[in-house]
């Protein structure tokens, strides 16, 4: 039996770069591309104010 096949029946959450792509393009599908460059950008400015709070507490 194919090694990525046994994790995936035996659901240690190990997948092939194949299947992850599949499933990252069925999910693209499901939600949207805007869907996912909203998030995107949401976390890179929620980032950015993390690392600006960061450095004023480290300047006190």
């Amino acid at each position: 039996m194919d090694e990525s096949l046994r994790f995936r029946k035996e659901g240690r959450g190990r997948m092939t770069v194949q299947e992850a792509g599949r499933r990252g393009g069925l999910r693209t599908l499901e939600h949207g591309r805007d869907f996912y460059e909203d998030i995107g950008r949401k976390g890179g400015q929620r980032e950015k104010e993390l690392i600006e709070e960061g450095k004023k507490a480290k300047v006190l």
